[in-house]
């Protein structure tokens, strides 16, 4: 019998916009199994949100399908159920340039990590009737220099949505999220250019994708699937000339 109070896996939610979507869900009435790779910040995360009952630690590479595996199981292990499914871990690498090496590394998190993840929900997300929620990026439409593998790690992700969102309809819903610049760090020091250049005149907070990501996975979102939200403050819809 699959219980009634519904279930989340996060990954990468140790830090930033995967600890604030584990905060919402929190919130919104989910169980969460916080997965991330950092041992230490996840201790940290899962002692902050304060509710050792409906919050589980599970340490996964999610490049690593051993992990991921095992990282899953030991989340429906504890809440008996799956109900959303958070791929939110990345390795975001300014200058990545055209090393091989990184190339795989960063295509083997942000894409192949999703992948797995997906793989491994697929059965407990169908019997609950469930979502996927992707984050990709803003560089999935746009780039800086340098970052070839970055850019098309998240172009790859949100084709995945799409795949995913049509080869496992209607059972399941399958979204996903394309933040811009968001403020992980509390303490970072912005300026006031850097606000000024958004449209909505500010930096985007970890909140404003949580508050995102906690719509599409509830029932009000269930007429929505295969989508890319882009979330950026206006910042792709605004044209940049040189002075």
């Amino acid at each position: 019998m699959i219980p009634d109070k519904k279930a989340a896996l996060v990954t990468g939610s140790a830090k930033g916009i995967g600890r604030a979507i584990a905060r919402r869900l929190l919130n919104e009435g989910f169980r969460v199994a916080l997965a991330d790779r950092d041992a230490a910040a996840l201790r940290k995360t899962e002692a902050e949100l304060s509710a050792p009952g409906d919050v589980l630690a599970v340490r996964m590479d999610v490049a690593r399908e051993g992990d991921v595996r095992r990282g899953m199981a030991a989340a429906l292990k504890r809440f008996k159920r799956l109900d959303v499914l958070v791929n939110n871990a990345g390795i975001a690498d300014p200058a990545s340039g055209m090393e091989v090496e990184r190339w795989r590394a960063i295509i083997g998190v942000n894409l192949t990590g999703a992948f797995l993840c997906a793989k491994y929900a697929e059965g407990a997300l169908r019997r609950t009737k469930g979502c996927v929620v992707n984050i990709a990026s803003t560089r999935a439409l746009m780039s800086e220099p340098g970052t070839p593998a970055y850019s098309a790690s998240k172009g790859g992700l949100v084709a995945l949505t799409h795949s995913l969102a049509i080869s496992w309809g209607p059972d399941i819903r399958v979204n996903c999220i394309s933040p811009g610049w968001i403020a992980n760090d509390p303490h970072a020091r912005l300026r006031p250019i850097d606000h000024a250049q958004h449209p909505v005149g500010r930096v985007g907070r970890p909140e404003d994708v949580a508050a995102l990501a906690a719509y599409l996975a509830s029932e009000e979102a269930g007429f929505v699937t295969g989508q890319n939200f882009t979330i950026d403050g206006g910042m792709t819809r605004k044209m940049i000339y040189a002075d």
